[in-house]
């Protein structure tokens, strides 16, 4: 596993808003972490603001499974809430759930688009327009993926890639999909030149 992954944390006991201020003046961010077993309770943590910092560079961050490492003990969870400040963007607080293999988790993961350099759709003239940027999830811990990859190469003026046209890995369901078909929202589409699709044109054209 990546370092960026395996965060070192410090318990803390010093609560309140006031503790949580002082612990922002000395550069570290307060946490909680909490869910497991029913004998585990929450934990009050703290990490460095500079760890922290870089690890939000790498989206993998937001989608993974962390190892968080305690006092000498190592504990997998995956992060759940971050809270920012609205004006700096810094990290106020954030929110880790434990986990083991078998945890059932619900997460948002990032979609990335590839091959859009040959879409060819956008070789024809066309605007590749993307609704949506991550899907939620659902699927056992160990089965959490970082990203799911949406080949577009093959897209055409006026063609519509849905949800339930994403190949997703094993074990991994797409919660909007599991609401009914209704849900089967767009993912990504390639626009005409003229901003509509290509039946869109076809019909402006035979009303000249």
């Amino acid at each position: 596993m990546s370092q960026v992954y395996n965060l070192a944390a410090e318990e803390r006991t010093d609560l309140g808003k006031g503790a949580s201020r002082r612990l922002r003046r000395e550069g570290k961010i307060p946490a909680v972490m909490y869910g497991g077993t029913k004998a585990q309770k929450p934990v009050s943590l703290s990490f460095s603001a500079s760890t922290i910092a870089k690890a939000t560079q790498n989206e993998g961050f937001f989608s993974h499974v962390l190892t968080l490492e305690i006092g000498g003990k190592e504990q997998q969870v995956v992060l759940m809430d971050m809270q920012r400040h609205p004006a700096r963007g810094d990290v106020m607080h954030m929110d880790f759930e434990r986990v083991t293999k078998t945890t059932k988790v619900h997460k948002r993961v990032p979609l990335h688009f590839i091959n859009e350099d040959k879409c060819v759709g956008v070789k024809a003239g066309g605007l590749l327009l993307h609704s949506v940027n991550d899907v939620e999830i659902t699927c056992k811990a160990s089965d959490l993926p970082e990203f799911i990859e949406i080949d577009v190469s093959k897209l055409e003026v006026g063609g519509v890639v849905h949800l339930s046209d994403i190949t997703v890995p094993k074990g991994v369901t797409l919660v909007e999909l599991a609401k009914g078909p209704e849900h089967d929202a767009p993912v990504v589409s390639v626009l005409g030149a003229k901003g509509g699709s290509a039946a869109e044109e076809s019909d402006e054209e035979a009303e000249a």
